[in-house]
């Protein structure tokens, strides 16, 4: 495939290097601009890229940066893409600023596909970032780590699901994008390492009703790392 990444944090970077390793080509891009994107692109065998660039990548765009960067993405960016993309971010509001749309119940993806006019596919947000460059494991192994992957579109969520799978991870349907606040920052569900049996457990404990005091105090937990 012919994929953009958009975001060259820890998230961003380490599906480069996975994706590169499965024979495709992958383009990366950050805001900084591709001349600074030497050594990812060393580390990674990407290619450094504008965002533009990367947003024209044919088959799989991912979006890997905060939700306050989201509404600096050029105007009709991805609007017109026919690529399956991809939402990794969380909302976080001391890092992104208040947010009247996600505070008001739009989960994090929903307001993502909005912003870019473009459906999305939310993947690769409840995993940290050491542990999906670390814990990769071949299909069948013991306590293999799964990834919940949440969208409205079937094809393209399958198509996600099965990378997963080939980058080393089990991955479970979580469901229509507006289920996927079960994923979301604070759930039962985030950043645990479960196995496919505990993730889905937990996905189905999470309570709409607590979502708000879970962010509160996820946004707490990592205020001092922003």
């Amino acid at each position: 495939m012919k994929v953009g990444i958009i975001g060259s944090g820890n998230i961003g970077s380490a599906l480069a290097l996975y994706l590169v390793n499965l024979g495709h080509e992958v383009m990366i891009a950050n805001s900084r601009g591709p001349e600074t994107l030497s050594e990812v692109a060393a580390e990674t065998g990407a290619t450094p890229a504008t965002v533009d660039e990367a947003a024209g990548a044919k088959d799989l765009i991912i979006i890997s940066i905060p939700e306050k960067a989201i509404v600096d993405l050029p105007e009709n960016l991805l609007s017109s893409s026919e690529a399956v993309i991809v939402d990794t971010g969380n909302y976080y509001p001391s890092r992104d600023g208040k947010n009247a749309d996600l505070d008001g119940g739009l989960t994090d993806s929903e307001w993502v596909a909005r912003v870019i006019g473009h459906p999305v596919i939310k993947a690769f947000n409840n995993i940290y970032s050491a542990s999906l460059a670390s814990k990769a494991a071949p299909a069948g192994s013991p306590n293999r780590i799964a990834l919940s992957v949440a969208g409205d579109e079937e094809r393209a969520k399958q198509m996600v699901m099965d990378l997963i799978d080939q980058i080393g991870f089990d991955a479970i349907d979580g469901g229509s994008l507006s289920e996927s606040w079960r994923q979301q920052p604070g759930t039962p569900a985030y950043c645990q390492d479960f196995d496919r049996d505990a993730l889905a457990s937990a996905l189905q404990r999470a309570d709409l009703n607590e979502r708000a005091a879970n962010l509160a105090q996820a946004d707490e937990q990592a205020r001092p790392y922003f």
